[in-house]
């Protein structure tokens, strides 16, 4: 899987969220986060859909438009991108850096002992 420019990102969080949308619908969605206009998001779904990332279905009308890649696995990806690019795959350095810059609560952090304890880290 390529990695995903931001701009596709937007695209495919709005067509995940929404299930498959329209054209209208998915230019109204991305319009105040984006500004984009119809032609605008028009062209990121047919490039989109060259790549594979994007599926429409002609066979209707008006056309659908549905997230051609798994949500959870882009994410996944993105993540192990990330780790290695930034962090050298050192996860316990990922996971300390986002502690000591952003403050969890108790809940949160009950969540993050047990998760480890389940782990036997």
């Amino acid at each position: 899987m390529a990695k995903l420019s931001e701009r596709e990102w937007t695209v495919l969080s709005a067509l995940w969220d929404s299930g498959g949308a329209t054209l209208g619908a998915l230019t109204e969605a991305l319009r105040e986060e984006t500004g984009w206009s119809r032609n605008t998001v028009l062209t990121y779904l047919t490039r989109m859909e060259a790549k594979g990332l994007v599926v429409i279905d002609k066979e209707g009308y008006p056309r659908l438009y549905r997230a051609g890649l798994d949500k959870a696995a882009c994410q996944a990806q993105a993540r192990d991108s990330f780790l290695r690019q930034v962090y050298q795959g050192a996860a316990g350095d990922l996971v300390a850096a986002f502690l000591r810059e952003k403050p969890i609560s108790s809940q949160e952090r009950e969540e993050l002992r047990r998760l480890l304890d389940e782990m036997e880290v």
